[in-house]
């Protein structure tokens, strides 16, 4: 007969075995995940953008580091970073970009309202979500201006999303959000706490996380001690030719919307390796020369774009960039159709807009000009058709100049995947009268098989306990002159 303490062991070791065959692959799912790449969009809120166009505010909103503008009233921040776990669900992801709202221009110039929205980040956890950003805002009442940094400035209805499991891109889509305290602070006390905002949607590119790569103690690493002494000298010297550059300029925001708007209906191409950065286009591989002591450069670039629509038909190319005595000149070759007399025009490196210029010292081998104001010439208004007069204020450039070999350009905005459709029966949510809400979660099932694996295993541990318990039932009553039959083996 098997005593009491051989059945305790043959239960534990049983359990043991159960766990450990099944536990370990659960656990094997939980890898994280860096979130690399993607854009989010909002419109903060439609009836504040009515309001400071309008006839009263009179105001505009520009858009800073690479935001742009999409489907007329919501605003594209881009280049997503952070982190997402598919089995907690945890989103913690930041976007880049701003746009900065005025208003009621005082004769100064100034004006009463002032209101920056920039690199808002979305964290979701435990059914909540909240979303942050940088503010900066001047009071109504006193003038005074605040800035605060990722504050928390809407809450996000995600309860009835389901975030689990999700595969690559992880999207949601309209998103109810509400003007938090601390918010309508920041929003310089223009809704009070609970006012709705607009819906926020969002993709964002998941990968799985690196593995730190095994220990190789024995390995030795290579002497890099004389490498910078055997590169080549050329390419870091400050003035003379430069192997790399790179010109982003979008045009001008509402040049953008009236192609693609229902007017004229229109799209813009991308040739020769231009790259379209979602509010702005970069012309590459720009060549010239540039002289630090007499802060000039002359630089070429590649790339064309051809705007099209129901009354234009207009392509810049070859690109240029002159800067001298403080003022840079953007040119480009322009070509253009009239679509009633079918006549071409072709001019060659017209001035379309020039712009300050003034500190072009390299820094660690990058000579960097970001988002510089840039303002129409009289050439640029005919060549867009004198749509826009001498003098109008155009999308800002930013140059990049690379006088280094080891110096690297900027990155373009990060739009990520485009957000896909959620696969029949995955991201499962809860059904209510609200705007849609869903979470693409392609990874799902990989996520369902594990939480199956793991009641599985509980399922088999209660067996195994409710086994022990019976064996030594039975065990106490044959040794105990009862009246219960079983036996044990022995």
């Amino acid at each position: 007969m098997l005593s009491s303490r051989p059945a305790r062991a043959f239960a534990v070791a049983l359990i043991a075995a159960v766990l450990g065959a099944l536990l370990p692959a659960t656990a094997a799912s939980a890898a994280a995940r860096t979130v690399q790449g993607g854009r989010l969009d909002w419109g903060i809120k439609s009836s504040f953008q009515s309001y400071v166009t309008g006839p009263i505010a009179k105001g505009n909103f520009t858009l800073q580091s690479g935001a742009a503008t999409v489907g007329g009233s919501q605003f594209r921040f881009h280049s997503a970073s952070g982190s997402y776990d598919p089995d907690s669900g945890a989103l913690n992801s930041g976007f880049s970009g701003g746009v900065r709202f005025t208003g009621h221009q005082k004769p100064d110039g100034s004006h009463e309202l002032d209101l920056t929205i920039s690199r808002p980040t979305v964290r979701i956890s435990g059914g909540s979500g909240t979303l942050f950003a940088d503010v900066t805002s001047k009071a109504k009442s006193t003038g005074k201006v605040t800035s605060s940094a990722q504050i928390p400035l809407a809450s996000l209805a995600v309860g009835g999303i389901n975030m689990l499991g999700g595969g690559s891109p992880v999207a949601l889509n309209n998103v109810p959000a509400t003007l938090t305290s601390q918010g309508a602070t920041a929003f310089a006390g223009y809704y009070t706490a609970g006012t709705a905002l607009d819906p926020v949607s969002l993709s964002a590119d998941v990968a799985a996380g690196a593995q730190e790569p095994a220990k190789t103690p024995d390995a030795k690493k290579p002497d890099e001690s004389k490498a910078p002494e055997e590169k080549d000298k050329d390419g870091e010297k400050a003035s003379g030719a430069f192997k790399d550059a790179a010109v982003d300029w979008g045009v001008r925001r509402t040049f953008r919307e009236y192609v693609t708007g229902p007017i004229s209906k229109g799209k813009w191409d991308l040739a020769d390796g231009a790259l379209d950065g979602g509010a702005l286009f970069r012309f590459p591989q720009g060549k010239g020369s540039y002289d630090s002591t007499k802060q000039t450069l002359d630089a070429a670039f590649a790339g064309s774009v051809r705007f099209s629509g129901a009354h234009l038909d207009l392509t810049l190319s070859k690109v240029g960039v002159k800067v001298a005595d403080g003022k840079g000149t953007l040119v480009a070759d322009v070509a253009s159709k009239d679509l009633q007399s079918k006549k071409d025009t072709q001019s060659a490196a017209v001035p379309l807009v020039t712009f300050e210029a003034k500190a072009l010292t390299a820094k660690d081998g990058l000579v960097n000009l970001a988002e510089a104001p840039a303002t129409l010439t009289e050439q640029g208004a005919k060549a867009f058709g004198s749509m826009y007069k001498a003098g109008t204020g155009m999308d800002p450039v930013s140059l990049a100049v690379a006088v280094d070999d080891k110096a690297k350009l900027p990155a373009l905005p990060d739009l990520g995947s485009d957000p896909k459709t959620p696969a029949a029966g995955a991201g499962s949510e809860k059904k209510s009268s609200e705007a849609p809400k869903t979470a693409n979660t392609s990874s799902s099932a990989a996520s369902s098989s594990s939480n199956t694996g793991m009641y599985i295993a509980i399922g088999a541990v209660v067996l195994v306990l409710a086994a022990g318990a019976v064996l030594f039932v039975v065990r106490r009553r044959g040794s105990g002159g009862g009246t219960g039959t079983g036996t044990a083996a022995s």
